[in-house]
């Protein structure tokens, strides 16, 4: 069997049996893992990510996929020296002459959870063997920013600033750039038309980006891995269709959503019925950019997207930087049976490059198994090694809960597949517009 070392065991909140789904991924891994070689190695992957799943046990599917990822500081220190090496290997391939790495993060000052996030990402490029300084975008930072966080650490920022076509601190200009900064304000005009290599690019923020064009990117990823390991492909893939445009003030395009709402509902309810699968068809409706778990809702029927009150309609309207939502995306929802002391949780898996470096539990004790749950009052809980082995055991139960995590990473590398693929089409698109 071929080393599958990027792949942690780790303690899972989901006892009993490993369910069928889960069981034929670990069958099949030998397949999986040289599917995944070469798909990555004609698509590099990017520089790294996070992905929110849910697990129904009759479905295991990505909901949210994020290429600037915070919570870094949310990992288990344990795990650290997969994120050290899979960084050395990531900065490594995307500049082979970076001694140094520039960090580009959220201007947040007061946000502490997000800046002990920007320390941990710090610290592990370090442990990397780069030095690593953070720039700040933050207007009219005219000096370095020192920030005491509750760990007791300080964090510094400092102006960024840019000279001929390069950016930098100081006298700090380094090959890498990496953005910790999902672009939802727009482009920063001091990073247009650098020459540095930025990762991921900007084209991949949130001011150009859909997660539509990522769902669809993901759709053709797994069918081609259902037919390669023989599963259905709805299994792993959650319906998603865009919507719009749309005006939740005004109340505008409302009638093109709830039919599509009705659509989803009824393709979900005609394969629950098919399948035997007893439970109750709902859809996630958000808007199709964005992120922060904003302007998003459970609905199990389109009369709720009717009959929405005006709290509810000002809720839907806007999102990070208080843009307004004019494209919805309606997504199939997916159950989550996890549970962490009786909560409600869902794992978010961590990636640097191709590399699964660890991940943790997303809870929240005021929601249900249908609710979105990266919403105010939810909290963390670290994946840990269970045991020293980080590799699926032929030798031990193959119930046991550590190899539960592999499926996890698995559907999480399909997600960054399909990412790495929305890379390199906003990549050829850009030729193309140089080339005229």
């Amino acid at each position: 069997m071929p080393s599958i070392n990027h792949v942690p065991h780790l303690q899972t909140a989901l006892k009993g049996p490993l369910l069928k789904l889960e069981k034929h991924l670990l069958d099949h891994r030998t397949e999986i893992e040289s599917w995944f070689r070469k798909q990555f190695k004609n698509t590099p992957a990017p520089f790294y990510c996070s992905v929110d799943l849910r697990n129904a046990g009759f479905k295991l599917a990505p909901v949210d996929t994020n290429l600037f990822p915070a919570g870094f500081n949310n990992l288990h220190p344990d795990l650290r020296s997969l994120a050290v090496h899979a960084a050395q290997t990531a900065v490594t391939q995307a500049c082979p002459i970076a001694d140094g790495v520039l960090i580009i993060p959220e201007s947040h000052t007061r946000n502490t959870f997000y800046l002990e996030n920007l320390l941990t990402l710090q610290t592990i490029l370090e442990s990397a063997g780069y030095e690593v300084h953070i720039g700040s975008l933050i207007p009219d930072l005219d000096a370095p920013l020192l920030v005491e966080l509750p760990s007791g650490n300080t964090l510094t920022l400092k102006p960024l600033i840019r000279k001929g076509e390069r950016i930098g601190v100081d006298n700090f200009f380094p090959c890498a750039v990496l953005l910790n900064n999902d672009l939802s304000g727009g482009r920063p005009e001091i990073l247009e038309g650098i020459e540095q290599t930025l990762l991921p690019p900007m084209d991949l923020g949130w001011s150009n980006r859909y997660k539509t064009q990522h769902f669809d990117h993901y759709s053709d990823v797994t069918e081609a891995f259902a037919k390669i390991i023989d599963i259905d492909q709805w299994l792993i893939n959650p319906t998603s269709i865009s919507c719009g445009p749309i005006n939740f003030k005004e109340r505008t395009g409302f009638e093109d959503l709830a039919n599509t709402v009705n659509r989803v509902l009824d393709e979900t309810k005609a394969y629950y019925e098919t399948h035997q699968i007893d439970c109750k068809p709902f859809v996630i409706v958000k808007s199709d950019s964005g992120t922060y778990g904003m302007a998003i809702m459970s609905v199990n029927s389109a009369d709720e997207i009717l009959n929405l009150n005006r709290k509810q309609r000002n809720k839907m309207a806007s999102v990070k930087e208080g843009l307004q939502v004019e494209q919805m995306l309606v997504q199939e929802g997916v159950y989550t049976y996890e549970t962490v002391n009786g909560a409600v949780a869902e794992p978010v898996v961590y990636m640097i490059g191709s590399q699964v470096i660890g991940g943790f539990y997303r809870i929240h004790t005021g929601k249900k198994a249908t609710d979105n749950l990266n919403s105010p009052g939810m909290h963390f809980e670290p994946l840990s090694f269970e045991e020293s082995c980080a590799l699926p055991d032929d030798n031990q139960n193959p119930d046991a809960s550590p190899n539960r995590f592999y499926a996890y990473g698995v559907i999480a590398r399909l997600a960054l597949l399909a990412a790495a693929r929305e890379i390199a089409v906003a990549k050829d698109a850009l030729t193309d517009l140089t080339d005229i």
